[in-house]
C-alpha cells in the first residue's frame, strides 16, 4: 500500500508500526439548537501525549480523508535525566 505524501515536515513511522485508536464522531443535539459534533481523544492518547482539558487545539485539513489535529499550546518535552 503506497502512503500518500503531504510534504510533512518530519518522518512518519511505517503503517504497521503506528499504535492505533479508533474514535466515534459524537452528534449532540440540544432542543433549539443545531446538531454539534464531537471527536473524544481516548485517555490512553491523551496521557502518551501529556494533553490536559482546557488545551487549545486546531484541525488541519489535509484532504477528504486525512485531518492533523495540531497542538496550540503544547508543553515542550520533559528532559529525561541520566543517571
Amino acid at each position: 500500500m503506497e502512503r500518500k505524501r503531504h510534504g510533512l515536515p518530519f518522518k512518519v513511522a511505517l503503517e504497521e508500526a503506528q499504535v492505533r485508536f479508533e474514535m466515534k464522531l459524537q452528534a449532540i443535539r440540544s432542543k433549539g439548537r443545531a446538531a454539534r459534533l464531537f471527536v473524544n481523544v481516548p485517555l490512553a492518547l491523551a496521557a502518551a501525549l501529556d494533553m490536559h482539558p482546557g488545551e487549545r487545539l486546531r484541525w488541519q485539513l489535509l484532504d477528504r480523508s486525512d485531518l492533523r489535529l495540531l497542538r496550540l499550546d503544547a508543553p515542550k518535552p520533559k528532559k529525561v535525566s541520566k543517571k
